[in-house]
């Protein structure tokens, strides 16, 4: 029987060639965004690209020069991430656990947001239960009566009523 593979390293195996166009040696930084830069600015922000110093190191055994992180900011969000700069760099230094980052360049421009999250659907009514019961009761294979229950009480839960003549 094959072995399961966890989706985490089909991706990480998918997104290393444009990850290293932008200079990530892996998604680290990105998917630790949230947690290395906090509320609110994670929500304005990104990274976009390491920037590494094209010099040879001075010494074969010497760690590589630090690089530069760019990252896309929001305009009203720029000053603040200017001023965190240097705990943002220490941040990613201690998540690599040596001193990659040496400053950071800030980018202003829009950032992509996941999405906002739906609200949970409201509770059916237990007349409205049993239209949906009514309405399925003919369908002969379970799973599917199952699966068009489920999609009638998600339709029905976020229906709006309308209470006001227009």
């Amino acid at each position: 029987m094959a072995r399961l593979t966890p989706l985490a390293e089909l991706v990480e195996s998918c997104m290393s060639e444009a990850l290293a166009r932008q200079g990530f040696a892996s998604a680290d930084v990105i998917a630790a965004w949230p947690d290395i830069a906090g509320e609110p600015l994670a929500s304005y922000s990104q990274p976009v690209k390491m920037e590494w110093p094209k010099r040879a190191r001075p010494e074969p055994d010497a760690p590589p020069p630090p690089a530069t992180l760019v990252v896309r900011v929001e305009s009203a969000f720029a000053l603040e991430a200017q001023h965190l700069a240097p705990l943002l760099i220490e941040r990613i230094n201690a998540l690599y656990g040596w001193a990659c980052v040496g400053r950071i360049v800030l980018k202003q421009g829009p950032v992509r947001r996941p999405p906002p999250k739906r609200p949970p659907a409201r509770p059916l009514a237990p007349q409205e239960e049993a239209v949906i019961a009514g309405a399925v009761s003919d369908v002969s294979d379970e799973a599917l009566r199952a699966a068009l229950a489920r999609l009638g009480r998600e339709i029905t839960a976020r229906e709006t009523r309308p209470n006001t003549k227009v």
